[in-house]
C-alpha cells in the first residue's frame, strides 16, 4: 500500500511538471535572460524528479541517499522561485511549493527550514528586476504555508509510527504475559498432581506391598484382607481428594475450616490417633491459592505425624489474626524420641516434605516454620490474609 501511494505521488508530480513546462514554453518570451532562468528551473526540477524517483520507490535507496535530498530540493526551490518572478514563469511557483512541502515532510527540521528560507530569499531578490509587490509577497507566503503543511504531515506520521510501535509492544507484552500465565498454570497443575496422586498412590502401593508380604511370607489371610481393605479406602479417599483438587484448580475450593475439619476426622479414622481441631478469630474467605497452600500443609503435616509419631495425639489450630492467617499442626513425639523423624518432613513416597510446603507458601508470600517444641513437633504456616 505504501509503495502504491509513492508511485501515485511520483506520477502526479511528473504530470504536473510536464503541464507546467508545456504552459511555460508555449508563451511569448519578453527577454533572453528570463528564458534562461525558466529553462534552468525546469531542468533542475526535472533532474531532481528523475534522479530521486528510485529513492521514492525503494526504501533502501532512500536511506542511502537521504543526505542529498535537502540540497536537490533547495536548488529546485531557489530556481523555481526566481523563475516565478518572470513574466512567463509564474507556473513554476507550483514546483517551488512542492519542493518546500517535500523538504518539510521528509527531511529534518533544520533542512526543511533551510529550503524554505532559501526559497523566500530568492523570491525577495526578484524585486531587483522589477517583480511586482503582490508577487513578491505572495510567493513567500505560499512557501511558508507549504512548509507548515509539510511539517504537520511529518509530525502526524511520526505520531502514527509511534502509536504503531506502542501497539506492537503492547501486543508483545500481552503475549509474554499469556506465556507466563500458562507456565504458572502448568506449575500449579503439576503441584496438584504431585500432592494428590503421588501421595495417594504411594500410600496405596505400600499397603498393597504389605498385603502381598503378609500373604506370601506369613500366610495371614485375615491381616492381608485388612490391609487390602485399608488400601481400598485409600483409593476411595484418593479419588475424593483428586476431585477436591480439580475443584481447587477451578477456584471452587471449599471453606478452609470445613476442609481442615474433614482432614482431621479422616486422619483420626484412618490412623486411630486423636485429632483436635480448633479455630480462633473471625473466619474470613481467603484467596484460593492461599487456602489451598494451608490445606496442603496440614495434609502433609498429618502424613508425617502418622509416619514418625503414629497413634500420638495431634492438635490443629487455625488462627484468623488481624494481619494474617496461620495454621499450626502440633503432635507429641516424646522427650526421648529419636531424632530420625525431625530433619525431613517426608511423605510416604519420600518426595514432597518441607521443601514442597515452603514452595507453596512462598508463592502466596507466606512463611513456614517446623521444629521441636519441648516434647512436641510443630509445623506453623502463615499467609498474609
Amino acid at each position: 500500500m505504501k509503495t502504491v501511494l509513492r508511485v501515485a505521488n511520483l506520477a502526479v508530480r511528473a504530470a504536473l511538471l510536464v503541464i507546467v513546462a508545456v504552459v511555460t514554453f508555449t508563451q511569448r518570451w519578453p527577454g533572453t535572460w528570463q528564458f534562461a532562468v525558466v529553462i534552468a528551473a525546469v531542468a533542475v526540477s526535472t533532474v531532481q524528479l528523475v534522479l530521486w524517483a528510485p529513492a521514492d520507490l525503494c526504501e533502501s535507496v532512500r536511506l542511502r541517499y537521504a543526505s542529498l535530498l535537502p540540497y536537490a530540493l533547495a536548488a529546485v526551490a531557489v530556481m523555481c522561485s526566481l523563475a516565478a518572478a518572470t513574466w512567463t514563469g509564474g507556473e513554476l511557483e507550483a514546483q517551488a511549493v512542492i519542493a518546500v512541502l517535500i523538504a518539510a515532510s521528509e527531511t529534518s527540521l533544520a533542512a526543511g527550514l533551510g529550503v524554505v528560507g532559501l526559497g523566500i530569499l530568492a523570491s525577495a531578490l526578484t524585486g531587483l528586476w522589477g517583480a511586482n509587490a503582490i508577487a513578491t509577497l505572495e510567493h513567500p507566503a505560499l512557501l511558508a504555508v507549504a512548509w507548515t503543511v509539510g511539517y504537520n504531515l511529518r509530525a502526524r506520521q511520526a505520531r502514527a509510527e509511534q502509536s504503531a510501535a506502542l501497539l506492537a509492544k503492547a501486543d508483545q507484552l500481552r503475549e509474554e504475559q499469556a506465556k507466563v500465565a500458562a507456565l504458572d498454570e502448568r506449575a500449579r497443575i503439576a503441584r496438584e498432581i504431585h500432592d494428590v496422586l503421588a501421595h495417594s498412590l504411594g500410600a496405596l502401593g505400600l499397603h498393597i506391598q504389605a498385603a502381598q508380604a503378609v500373604l506370601t511370607k506369613q500366610h495371614d489371610e485375615a491381616r492381608a484382607v485388612e490391609l487390602l481393605d485399608q488400601a481400598r479406602r485409600m483409593a476411595t479417599d484418593g479419588l475424593n481428594e483428586t476431585r477436591r483438587a480439580v475443584h481447587a484448580l477451578r477456584g471452587e475450593i471449599r471453606p478452609l475450616p470445613d476442609g481442615l475439619a474433614e482432614l482431621s476426622a479422616e486422619h483420626q479414622r484412618r490412623h486411630g490417633a486423636r485429632v483436635t481441631f480448633e479455630v480462633s478469630g473471625e473466619p474470613r474467605p481467603l484467596p484460593p491459592d492461599a487456602g489451598l497452600a494451608l490445606t496442603r500443609t496440614a495434609q502433609e503435616a498429618l502424613v508425617n505425624t502418622a509416619k514418625h509419631a503414629p497413634h500420638q495425639p495431634v492438635c490443629i489450630c487455625l488462627d484468623y489474626a488481624d494481619a494474617h492467617t496461620s495454621l499450626a499442626v502440633t503432635n507429641h513425639v516424646g522427650e526421648d524420641a529419636s531424632g530420625d523423624h525431625e530433619p525431613e518432613l517426608a511423605t510416604v513416597n519420600g518426595g514432597y516434605g518441607l521443601a514442597g510446603m515452603r514452595e507453596r507458601l512462598l508463592l502466596v508470600d507466606g512463611t513456614l516454620s517446623a521444629g521441636r517444641n519441648g516434647s512436641d513437633w510443630a509445623v506453623v504456616a502463615r499467609v498474609p490474609w
